[in-house]
Order: C-alpha cells, then structure tokens, then sequence
C-alpha cells in the first residue's frame, strides 16, 4: 500500500510540502526519496537533447585513366640467354712442346690462320726415318721381281721346280707389300708433322690463352684456346607450351621478328628473327626451348650475356587497353577499379591479355570509355567516394 501511495505523488511532480506529512505518517526517511523526486522533477522539465551532427563521407584521392580502343602487338616475353653461334675448342693432335703463339687473346681470327706451331724435330726425323726404309724396300722389291721373273722362264723351260719358283714369287709379292705399308707409314708422318701447325678452324675470337711457348702438350687432351663465333649469335630462350600453336602458324607465314634487350640498353633493342624451335617439351616445367639468330654487326650481344627478349607474334586489332599498374591481382583473380558518373568505384573482374609498352589488353571486364584508376587503389574500397587527382 504504500508503493501505491508514493508512485502517483512522485509522478505527478506536485509541490513537495503537499506530500511531506504522507512520509512521516508511512515511516519512510525523506531525503532518499526527495532526492529521486528532484531528478524526476527535473526531468520533466528539461527539453530533448539536440541530435548530433552527422560525419561527413571521406574521400579517397585517385588518378584515373581511361580505356581506350587500339591495334596492339601481340608479343612474348621472356629472358634469353647468348650463345655462341658456333664454340670450338683447340686441341692439339698430336703431342709436342709449344714452340710459338701467333695471336693474342681477344683477337678475331679468320679460318685457316696460324694459331701454335709445336716443335716439329721429332715428326721430321721419324719422316726420314719411314722415307729411308722406303728406299731399302723398294730397292729390295726390284731384286726380288728381276730374281722372279728369271726363275718364271727356268720353270716353264723346266729348268727349276716349282717350289723354288714359288718361293721368289712369293718373296716378291712380300716385298711390294712392305713398300705399300711403308709409303702409308710415310703418309700418316706428313700428317703428323702437318699437326704441328695449329690454324684455326672457325672465324671467331679468341679466348683466354691457356697455354705458353714451353709447355708440353698432349694429343687431343690439353684445350689451348677456344674460340667463339659471335658474328652472327644465338639468343636462347623458353616460352609457354601453350604457345607453341600460334608459333607455329606463324613461322609457317613468314619469318618471326625476335628482339632483345640489353641490361641497362633499354633504348636500343636488338633485332633477329627466330631460327629453331626444340623438338620436345621440358615436362618439368611445361616450357619450350627457343632461338634466335641475330648478326650483331655492332656485337652488342655477347656469349652468356642474359638479355629480356620479346617475340612479336602479329597484331591484335581493336583491342581495349589500359595502363598496367590499373590492373590488380586479388584472391579472385585479377580485378580493376572502375569509376561511375557518380564518382563512386566499383571493382570488376577482368580477363587480361598480353602487355606491351606499360599497356594491358583487356580480353573481358571492360569496355572502352570507361574510366579505371591507375593510382590509390589501397585506400579504396568497393562503392566508395573518390576525389579525382591530377
């Protein structure tokens, strides 16, 4: 009963003395309920609060750039490596003593020019020797055939047996098979003195020198130096084999245009065209092996230089294009920002093609006209404000 008594006084926020008598005859102390009866009072009294003020919508600053229509290379990139276009290394045939070196190292040689000379003393003396041995047999072979054809007439007149006629026939024969062995034995000589003059086999340039007037030689085991033809060069390199088709098709055309880049030469590509494709697919890395021949008349390129080489593979005409850096990868794949006439972006999903000069086919996704953002894409976010920089 009395909380049924206090609720209406309280509520009906009327004057304090009114109700003061009430707390004294209900036994209630009066300074706990008087203060509940203030707070009540005031707010009965107070006006709402005003709402607050809204924050205003941030902005993310950009750089746009927009899609564009236009014919574009379709091209191949990768990284080659130089080759030789022909290497040989310099043995010697046969083993001696170097006598003297005719070049330096570096220098460009012609085929057929003087590279060593070994010392030939023991090739001629042996020469002699097999040419002395000559003159013995053939000396020998023309008493055996005057002895033979006497002892033919004894025997038809009966004179001899027939035994004492084969011996000097056979004896004979001998003979003329000793000056046959040693006029090969002479022959295999001239050679082996012929290989004391090392020329070199190749136009190229020389390599290091790897031996010296004074060292000793072995036959075919000790390189002397070897030589590299660079005038005209290989250009080694592997591309997808995805890409072998269209390859194909077009070196079925005509000649492939390949290009290579030096390291720090950006400005002044190389030009070649492309002269092998390998005859099997590397299957651990699904790529295949590719070559260019370039003449390097200013021997820009040089033996196991590596280089950035693109294969030019036609056109694509009326292509959509976009600057690269518009182009992000995400966790769904690759993604551009788009603008809308409403300065909002939205993220959309692309299908990307080849890039060339900072440039990226744009397969599916967009359409030209439309403006990307090519700068800021960290702070944005699907449907958010942009503010437009220069």
């Amino acid at each position: 009963m009395k909380a049924t008594v206090l609720i209406p006084m309280i509520s009906s926020c009327s004057n304090s003395s009114s109700w003061r008598p009430v707390w004294k005859l209900l036994g209630v102390t009066v300074w706990p309920l008087l203060t509940l009866c203030l707070v009540l009072q005031c707010g009965c009294s107070s006006k709402p609060a005003e709402s607050q003020a809204a924050f205003p919508e941030i902005s993310a600053p950009v750089t746009l750039a927009i899609a564009v229509r236009k014919t574009v290379p379709i091209e191949l990139h990768a990284i080659g490596n130089v080759e030789a276009f022909s290497t040989v290394s310099v043995r010697a045939q046969a083993a001696g003593e170097v006598e003297k070196v005719f070049f330096s190292e570096g220098q460009d040689v012609k085929k057929g020019d003087p590279l060593f000379t070994l010392d030939a003393r023991p090739f001629v003396a042996s020469l002699q020797q097999l040419e002395a041995n000559l003159a013995r047999d053939q000396a020998q072979l023309a008493n055996a055939k005057a002895q033979a054809e006497r002892y033919t007439r004894l025997f038809e007149n009966g004179i001899v047996s027939k035994d004492q006629y084969d011996s000097f026939r056979t004896n004979a024969d001998a003979l003329e098979a000793l000056v046959r062995a040693d006029k090969a034995a002479i022959q295999k000589a001239k050679v082996d003195l012929s290989y004391c003059s090392i020329n070199s086999p190749i136009d190229g340039r020389t390599g290091s020198l790897l031996v010296h007037p004074g060292n000793i030689v072995k036959e075919n085991d000790t390189v002397m130096v070897v030589i590299n033809t660079i005038n005209p060069i290989y250009v080694s390199f592997g591309v997808p084999e995805q890409d072998l088709p269209e390859i194909k098709r077009q070196m079925s055309s005509g000649p492939v245009p390949v290009t290579a880049v030096v390291p720090n030469d950006e400005a002044n590509p190389v030009s070649g065209r492309l002269t092998f494709v390998d005859n099997t697919v590397d299957n651990t890395t699904g790529m295949i092996r590719l070559k260019g021949t370039f003449a390097n008349a200013e021997r820009r390129l040089w033996p196991g230089q590596f280089v950035s080489v693109t294969l030019r593979l036609g056109t694509h005409a009326n292509a959509v294009v976009v600057p690269s850096q518009a182009v992000q990868t995400g966790q769904s794949g690759q993604y551009v920002f788009v603008v809308r006439s409403d300065l909002r972006a939205e993220s959309r999903s692309v299908v990307s093609g080849s890039t060339v000069g900072g440039e990226t086919v744009i397969l599916k996704g967009i359409e030209a006209g439309e403006k990307v953002v090519t700068d800021g894409q960290l702070r944005l976010a699907p449907g958010m404000k942009v503010e437009i920089k220069q």
